[in-house]
């Protein structure tokens, strides 16, 4: 009996040892809205790439995102849409120093249903009568919609537009919404209108005095440190690089 309970502990801790550097791969990405389809591409890739790796993604508004995080998600990497939400993270102390970087930039578009016969030309046109729908992430938490109310505040639009807004909680959302006919016009990213283009149409690009970075960062404490760098440092590659500019996304750096 002693024997066999000694064999049985010591095939257990066989099997420990070896399910362990597994589950050390294992990854969990915590990444924006609008990456949702080019991640899912990339995590396929890397993994290809890494066989050992495992890449767990959970898409969201990146204010929502942060959220979880910073209530003790298990989280490994985050992507954020925009700067200062990755600010956010860093005052927290949630993110490792020095491991942030941005890997890709975006443009925010207003967009209609392809076959609506609202005639907007210009930012102004919103104030239109006729336009009494305007969908755009909400702004506490939703990067595109802080985005489109920083345009809409410079070109002095903001009172009138938000009593028209139809906030939504991440930029995905509000491309549905347009999609389907249920407002007249909504704010998202060029790369969200492009999934689309059978459903909604760009009438313009919104002009913005700020570049829209997406920046990417360790979190502190990640049990997983070592594949959360390489998965970081997969996102420069020329790999991944191809699949973000294949849904649109351009360099972080132009």
């Amino acid at each position: 009996m002693q024997f066999s309970s000694f064999r049985r502990c010591l095939v257990a801790a066989v099997l420990a040892l070896a399910i362990g550097p597994a589950l050390a791969a294992e990854l969990t990405v915590s990444a924006a809205s609008s990456l949702t389809q080019a991640f899912r591409d990339i995590a396929r890739a890397y993994q290809a790439h890494y066989p050992d790796a495992r890449v767990a993604l959970n898409f969201g508004a990146s204010g929502a995102l942060l959220q979880q995080i910073a209530k003790g998600a298990p989280v490994d990497v985050f992507a954020a849409a925009d700067q200062e939400t990755m600010d956010q993270a860093e005052s927290q102390g949630l993110v490792l120093a020095g491991s942030r970087r941005d890997f890709v930039r975006n443009t925010l578009v207003l967009i209609t249903a392809i076959h609506s016969g609202v005639a907007i030309r210009r930012l102004e046109d919103l104030g239109q009568p006729g336009i009494t729908r305007i969908a755009l992430g909400n702004p506490a938490s939703v990067p595109a919609g802080r985005y489109a109310r920083h345009a809409l505040q410079a070109a002095k639009l903001w009172p009138a537009v938000q009593a028209k807004a139809i906030t939504t909680q991440n930029v995905r959302q509000a491309l549905d919404y347009v999609a389907r006919g249920e407002v007249d016009a909504g704010f998202v990213y060029g790369t969200d209108a492009a999934l689309m283009k059978d459903k909604v149409r760009v009438v313009l690009e919104v002009p913005l005095n700020i570049a829209i970075r997406y920046p990417a960062a360790e979190i502190i404490g990640s049990p997983h440190a070592q594949e959360a760098r390489r998965f970081l440092a997969y996102l420069a590659s020329p790999a991944a690089l191809a699949v973000l500019a294949s849904y649109g996304f351009g360099l972080p750096g132009r």
